[in-house]
């Protein structure tokens, strides 16, 4: 279960932001997560709720967008959207392709009082 190594990266980053804009509240903290990273958004969310207890950030609302995983064939430069990780180009089926989107785990924005 990663999720509890990710979540501790998200606290940090959560408390370290809201303490340099003198935060006394954490309400809302929007996430990026790409689809390749095989991150559970409910063990996610879990994870968060148990590391953030007692701290500025308990009871933050947590929004997750999944980032679809986006291809880019460096032969034909078609872009296209990968589908069950077959990382061949559907326009010139070349096993040439580059990742664009879908890695991502990052914290968007956060909402503070």
């Amino acid at each position: 279960m990663h999720e509890m190594s990710i979540a501790q990266g998200i606290l940090d980053i959560v408390l370290k932001t809201a303490t340099e804009h003198s935060a006394v509240k954490v309400t809302y903290i929007k996430l990026l997560i790409g689809q390749m990273t095989q991150v559970e958004p409910e063990s996610l969310t879990f994870g968060f709720a148990v590391l953030s207890a007692g701290t500025i950030a308990d009871g933050a609302k947590i929004d997750i967008t999944i980032v679809p995983l986006v291809g880019k064939c460096s032969s034909c430069e078609e872009q296209f959207t990968v589908e069950r990780y077959s990382f061949l180009c559907p326009h010139c089926h070349s096993a040439n392709v580059t990742v664009v989107s879908g890695r991502e785990l990052a914290v968007d924005y956060l909402e503070v009082e």
